[in-house]
């Protein structure tokens, strides 16, 4: 009999529907322990805006020092970030991002076949599965801004610190290579029944070099650098500029298997990207360093949906599966992407935002009936 792994697992709902959709992720890895050899134990942890107003910090020490000492991994739900400057506030997913070194953001933006044409399961035919990896310490997210008088004493300027390092570009270019080698390695011919050859991996590099030559060049040039490695031999790189990449992006998604960018441009393109798909509530994402990983679903805390019964639970779920993938749970994550690609697949249980009229708790018991 297989010696069973216990997992404590840090849950951090934050604002608004994180509070619906965080508890919708947590039932979802209890239900594995039935079929697989995994036994869960989860802390309930602090942050966000309404944790700012409560205590006067959005990212309680307690909440970090407990992911560091106790947690094997963690699930964030939402943030409410002020659209205008809140004296003492930031924003609690960016700092914890960078206490925990979390560099890589991985968004799976997937497609279902044969769903509700809101879920997007193909383009011109085409199915839709890449991911997108974001750097996530650095870029323009470093928050280094300052407003002065401006010198021609017309008005006020505000500039912003854009920070690339080689040490970041280098680490997030080899992220994406292994990410592209084990997609490469998961694929079959059974994807392919048209008989199509498996497509080799490939990772598109995407940057501004072409204005930014220094910032954007630098990244340009490690990732480069990092991709021709021996050990990425089998891995075909492509660059593309960023604004011809949200083009192409949206005109030949089914072209591109990982996609790899800057903190501010992968942001943009992982929440454009889930125009494809029908919307970010079926977008999970992982937060991933060497030692850790914290799953994070893309949309955002959506107030105006909060206690209504209607949020999409998939990605939050989906986010869970993210994280149980870079734990080295393979096999557990598969149970769930499965689970959830089946209703979407049949498209009767689907929450509003894809068309459907089901409830939260509804389409979480409905992917539970399946795992």
């Amino acid at each position: 009999m297989a010696s069973r792994r216990a997992l404590r697992i840090g849950l951090i709902p934050g604002d608004g529907i994180g509070r619906e959709v965080i508890p919708a992720a947590r039932m979802a890895l209890e239900a594995l322990t039935t079929s697989c050899p995994l036994d869960f134990t989860f802390t309930n942890l602090s942050a966000g805006y309404g944790t700012f107003e409560e205590t006067g910090t959005a990212l309680p020490a307690t909440t970090v020092d407990a992911l560091k000492a106790e947690c094997s991994g963690a699930l964030f739900g939402a943030v409410s970030s002020p659209s205008s400057p809140v004296t003492g506030y930031s924003s609690p997913i960016v700092a914890l991002r960078k206490k925990l070194d979390l560099y890589a953001n991985v968004r799976p933006v997937k497609a279902v076949e044969n769903s509700k044409s809101t879920n997007g399961s193909s383009h011109a035919g085409k199915p839709i599965d890449l991911v997108i990896v974001r750097e996530n310490t650095e870029d323009l997210y470093v928050k280094e801004e300052r407003t002065f008088p401006a010198a021609d004493g017309r008005g006020q300027v505000a500039e912003a610190i854009k920070r690339i390092s080689s040490h970041a570009s280098w680490r997030i270019a080899n992220m994406a290579g292994l990410i592209a080698q084990r997609r490469s390695s998961l694929r079959t011919t059974s994807a392919h029944p048209t008989g199509e050859p498996l497509r080799k991996p490939l990772v598109t590099v995407t940057h501004k070099s072409n204005v930014l030559s220094q910032t954007d060049g630098l990244f340009r040039s490690t990732a480069r650098e990092a991709l021709s490695q021996s050990k990425y031999k089998d891995v075909e790189v492509e660059e593309q500029i960023v604004d011809s990449m949200v083009y192409k992006l949206f005109r030949q998604p089914s072209h591109y298997d990982v996609i790899v960018a800057p903190n501010l441009y992968g942001d943009i393109l992982s929440d454009g990207a889930a125009a494809l798909v029908g919307s970010l509530g079926v977008v999970p994402s992982a937060n991933v360093g060497d030692g850790f990983v914290m799953g994070e679903p893309c949309h955002g805390s959506a107030p105006d949906i909060e206690g209504k019964d209607i949020a999409n639970p998939v990605a939050a779920i989906r986010s869970a599966a993210c994280m149980l993938e870079f734990l080295g749970e393979t096999e557990a994550a598969g149970k769930i992407h499965k689970a959830v690609d089946e209703n979407l697949m049949e498209a009767k249980v689907l929450s509003p935002d894809l068309g459907g009229q089901s409830g939260t708790m509804n389409v979480v018991e409905d992917i539970l009936q399946r795992l």
